[in-house]
């Protein structure tokens, strides 16, 4: 079956408007969350998303009042 990203997707139906094959929904379903995940591992693989951790470290860092010295 060839693979159509974001497709609504037609499914066979008998004549009373029921799906004949769970199957084929199963498959469609299945499909599309290929597709989501092949775009989620591109995401998670790319630097500048790696690299967010550490950017907001350095921003928190950066921008945190220093704490007072305690007069005694």
């Amino acid at each position: 079956m060839a693979r159509f990203k974001d497709v609504n997707w037609t499914l066979p139906a008998n004549t009373d408007g029921s799906i004949k094959s769970w199957e084929a929904v199963n498959l469609a379903v299945l499909m599309d969350i290929r597709d989501q995940l092949e775009v989620l591992n591109r995401v998670f693989a790319c630097p500048n998303f790696q690299a967010v951790p550490q950017l907001l470290k350095a921003i928190k860092a950066n921008t945190t009042k220093p704490k007072r010295k305690v007069k005694s």
